[in-house]
């Protein structure tokens, strides 16, 4: 079979979405028990896209220091997506888990060194066999702090990818829009599903990133 390469959607004929949210009601975390958008004080929160999100969720809530982690929409053009309208790749977004942290347990160059080190950061608009701009490596940024630093650990990651055979890191680092919450039979789908299918794409790169 042949593919053809993925690319973004022009924003001009992305698709328009809509204006009422399609998780419109609160949801509990599965394993946190707690409200998916719930941010207590003090805490921080990174949006970070690495592959199909179930699995990129499932990494994150098992990490001590984080407090509470939601998979959704981000870093595209269209409102309210739906999971079929980013899948068809005209919605401009990536699959994104939004992370909530402790940074007095966990700073943010740990929770870099996590996306980094479990997905392949230098393949563009996949992740293994998922083909598509959903499933991009992306860091969307909540403010300059965050944009800097995130740029550090991206750079020192990328001779070790190099020393390893692997091409130029392709993580797309962007100012935080706006995040768009999946359904909520998307929601820490693999506690739901134990037996669900989505690979964490580890390379086995590490690096001890700047603090």
């Amino acid at each position: 079979m042949l593919f053809t390469k993925p690319t973004m959607v022009d924003p001009r004929v992305a698709l328009k979405g809509r204006d009422v949210a399609v998780l419109n009601q609160p949801f509990f975390h599965r394993v946190f028990g707690h409200r998916i958008d719930r941010v207590p004080e003090g805490a921080e929160v990174a949006v970070l896209g690495l592959g199909c999100f179930w699995g990129a969720e499932k990494l994150y809530w098992n990490t001590p220091g984080v407090l509470n982690t939601a998979v959704g929409y981000a870093g595209g053009y269209t409102p309210n997506p739906t999971y079929e309208e980013a899948c068809s790749g005209r919605t401009g977004h990536a699959e994104v888990v939004k992370v909530v942290y402790d940074p007095t347990k966990l700073s943010y160059e740990d929770v870099l060194r996590i996306f980094f080190e479990n997905h392949d950061p230098t393949q563009g608009f996949r992740q293994g066999n998922d083909r598509g701009t959903q499933y991009r490596s992306a860091i969307y940024t909540l403010n300059d702090d965050q944009a800097a630093r995130a740029r550090a650990v991206r750079d020192a990651y990328a001779p070790e990818f190099a020393k390893k055979g692997f091409g130029d890191i392709t993580t797309e680092i962007a100012p935080a829009g706006e995040f768009y919450y999946a359904e909520g039979y998307h929601q820490q789908y693999l506690d739901a599903t134990p037996y669900g299918y989505c690979p964490v794409h580890a390379t086995g790169v590490t690096c001890n990133p700047p603090s």
